[in-house]
């Protein structure tokens, strides 16, 4: 019963990922066949401006973006788990985004982020003279200025949070009722609550759902980038390693430098999903205390 899966699992997964591991170590551009490289392609990654461009911002979007989104998954669950007329309607509105297909989210994004004709550009300069904002301020260039950018592009990432929000919403629905309404005895503060109960509770979840984040972030920051800000604005300001890898394989053929980013990557998700499964487990270990 297991053989499909475990079928699929060799070949989406583990074939990809030794065929990537092997041409890293390989220069290859699809016409002549792979001849050996060695290390050399990431001594050049090491000496390659824009590769580090594109790993600081990868690190840097996956350090705002990641806790950003189940706080605000997290915020949602709490608000949402009880039942009333409205919630149905409103769980439904936190989910819809993520059931939206990529690209024709960030094609929505696109037109959404317009500087001048786009709603959030419009909503931002009500009350505001001569397109300034009502605090005399220019509106966010979302596409044309880097910091700008790269904020737009966390921006997309916190709408498509509806996974996390079903988990984080199971597991606050899960919890016995019997706790809270002795904090209601007590004359416990919501704070009380919130600090004392909720969050040692669905801590195993959240530590999780970080772990995870951390793994897909880079899914997170491809589409956009390439749909939304095609990379820029320049100089490569929303170039993130997925997006620096698949235009060095496809666009410049260049298969053994682009395996070799993701090697990269790769090894940098697993050393911090590694750090932060310890910090989780030594926060278990304190919390059995």
């Amino acid at each position: 019963m297991l053989a499909p899966y475990l079928l699929g699992l060799v070949v989406l997964v583990l074939a990809p990922f030794a065929v990537t591991l092997a041409l890293a170590f390989t220069d290859y551009d699809l016409i002549r066949p792979p001849r050996w490289a060695g290390t050399g392609n990431f001594t050049a990654l090491a000496a390659d401006p824009i590769f580090r461009t594109a790993l600081v911002n990868s690190l840097t979007f996956a350090a705002v973006a990641v806790p950003l989104r189940l706080l605000v998954a997290l915020a949602l669950a709490l608000l949402l788990h009880r039942r009333t007329p409205a919630s149905g309607v409103a769980r439904t509105a936190a989910v819809l985004p993520a059931a939206v297909p990529e690209i024709a989210y960030g094609l929505l994004w696109l037109w959404l982020l317009n500087p001048l004709y786009g709603p959030i550009s419009q909503v931002l300069r009500a009350g505001g003279q001569n397109g300034l904002t009502a605090f005399g301020r220019t509106p966010p260039q979302w596409l044309t200025d880097p910091v700008d950018a790269r904020a737009a592009i966390v921006l997309m990432s916190l709408f498509t949070i509806g996974e996390t929000f079903v988990i984080l919403l199971a597991a606050r629905r899960a919890l016995p009722s019997d706790v809270y309404e002795l904090a209601a005895l007590e004359d416990a503060t919501a704070w009380d609550v919130l600090r004392r109960i909720t969050l040692p509770l669905i801590g195993p979840v959240l530590g999780l759902l970080l772990i995870r984040d951390a793994i897909q972030s880079l899914q997170f920051s491809f589409v956009p980038a390439l749909v939304v800000t095609d990379g820029g604005p320049p100089p490569y300001a929303t170039t993130y390693v997925p997006l620096f890898a698949y235009r060095t394989a496809f666009e410049y053929l260049r298969y053994g430098y682009a395996a070799a980013a993701s090697v990269v990557m790769l090894v940098l998700t697993v050393t911090a999903v590694a750090l932060q499964w310890r910090l989780l487990r030594r926060y278990g270990r304190f919390y059995d205390r």
